[in-house]
Order: structure tokens, then C-alpha cells, then sequence
């Protein structure tokens, strides 16, 4: 098994940048497609071409602007056109995680929210089938309590739609206001397959996710020494300010242990 680490984000041109991750050691990167789809399909043929010399495993970000389970329709289906969009360019791409932020409780009761959202999910999986598109959506673990993505109910969604998860461990503690017992995190998760995930230091209110803070050795390598434990094949982006500094930071505390 192993654990593939990198940023989020190229910070460049993405072909370009697909050597300077070998070179560093890194073995993945997330495109982020946060603030909209702009790349062109013709785009992202280009890198999936070029990342045949490389091997770097490609996932996509979809846009921030995201409700599945808004009460109005209409962000509804401009929702999911969003993350079509970013599944098709990764489909391009090479990039098999579709990585996004689900839905907000709103007046939603969590079990409503949560049959809304499943609901929007299987309309979305047809498409991705129909287009033949190898990419598999990815609901992110999310850092607010207002949002819906606990690690129980993505696990849930899992089961029921056969969908994928994205676990940001910084999520997890933020959401709950404590550092996760790691151990028992990574034994929870040890079955999930296509295992995505996101780190970095997160500060955090009651209410969850404030801002996001450079990686915490201490807790990284407590992190890092759970998952070898249980032997856990997963990708890991690095969500820091730093993402590039600490995804080398990352790679070098792996290979240490």
C-alpha cells in the first residue's frame, strides 16, 4: 500500500508543473477548479498526455459554489452542471477524483438533507455513466456543523450510492472541535477504496472551520504513523497556505517513518 502525497493546486502552468512534482518527489496534485471551470476539455487532454512521463495522480476541486440541498431549484441544477463540468474536464484529464462540497443543512433536518443530497447524487452518477466519463464524485468530510459532511454520513453515502469520499482530516477535527484519536480514524476508514484525502492545520471556532494554518508536524506524523499502521492506500493533498513547502515536508516526514 502507499501513501501519495501532494499540493493543492500547480501554481503554474499545469504541464509544466507535472515535472517540477517528480522532481520534488511528490506523487499527486489537485486541480483547482475552486472559483469555476474555465480549463478546456483540449486543455486537459494536454496534461493527461504530458502526466503519461510523470505518473502523478490527478483529482479535480469543483467550484466552492455548491448546494445541493438549496431551497431553490434553480442553484440546484446549476450546482450539479458545475461538477459535470469539472467531471468532464477530469475525465480528460486522467483525473479520477471529483472532489467537492456537498450541500448546507439549511431548514433541513440532517436525514433531509441527506436523502436530498443522494438523491442529486444518483441524477449526477447517470450522467457520468451515459458519457462513459472515468471519474467517480468524491463528497468532501466538511469543517463547519452548518455543512453537510460528517464522516458518518459521506460513509453512508458511500454504501448508497457507491460513490467515492474525500476525508479532510483538518475537517474532522475542526467540525468536532478536537483532534481526532488518529488510530481510530484510520481503522474506521481502512475499507474505503479510491481513498482521497486533504490535510493541513486548521484553526477553529465552536461553530467549526475558521481559516486553514500550516501543517502541525507533531500531529502530521501522528496522522501519517496511524495510516501505515493499518497498511491505508490513499492520496493525500496538502490544503496549508504553504500547500508546495508542506506537501515536500509531508513526503519527507512518510518516508521517515
Amino acid at each position: 500500500m502507499a501513501i501519495r502525497i501532494g499540493p493543492a493546486g500547480t501554481g503554474g502552468n499545469s504541464i509544466d508543473k507535472l515535472k517540477e512534482l517528480k522532481e520534488l518527489g511528490l506523487d499527486a496534485v489537485e486541480m483547482e477548479f475552486v472559483r469555476g471551470v474555465v480549463m478546456s476539455n483540449e486543455l486537459a487532454g494536454r496534461i493527461k498526455e504530458e502526466n503519461k512521463k510523470h505518473n502523478i495522480v490527478l483529482s479535480i476541486h469543483a467550484p466552492y459554489y455548491l448546494n445541493l440541498a438549496s431551497e431553490d431549484k434553480v442553484k440546484i441544477e446549476a450546482s450539479k452542471k458545475r461538477i459535470l463540468d469539472s467531471c468532464e474536464r477530469g475525465h480528460h484529464m486522467g483525473a479520477r477524483c471529483i472532489v467537492f462540497h456537498a450541500a448546507f443543512y439549511g431548514k433541513l433536518s440532517p436525514e433531509e438533507c441527506f436523502q436530498q443530497v443522494k438523491n442529486e447524487m444518483l441524477e449526477m452518477q447517470e450522467v457520468i455513466r451515459k458519457n462513459n466519463w472515468e471519474v467517480i464524485l468524491c463528497p468532501e468530510t466538511t469543517g463547519k456543523r452548518s455543512q453537510f459532511g460528517d464522516l458518518d454520513e459521506l460513509m453512508r453515502m458511500m454504501e448508497e450510492t457507491g460513490c467515492g469520499i474525500c476525508i479532510d482530516f483538518a475537517h474532522i477535527e475542526a467540525r468536532h472541535n478536537k483532534e481526532p484519536d488518529y488510530n481510530a480514524l484510520a481503522k474506521k476508514i481502512k475499507a474505503i477504496k479510491n481513498l482521497h484525502s486533504h490535510y493541513s492545520g486548521i484553526s477553529y471556532t465552536e461553530k467549526g472551520e475558521r481559516r486553514h494554518l500550516p501543517v502541525d508536524k507533531v500531529k502530521a506524523k501522528k496522522l501519517l504513523s496511524a495510516l501505515k499502521a493499518e497498511d491505508i492506500d490513499i492520496t493525500m493533498i496538502i490544503e496549508s497556505p504553504d500547500t508546495w513547502g508542506d506537501a515536500v515536508m509531508m513526503k519527507r516526514l512518510e518516508r521517515s517513518l
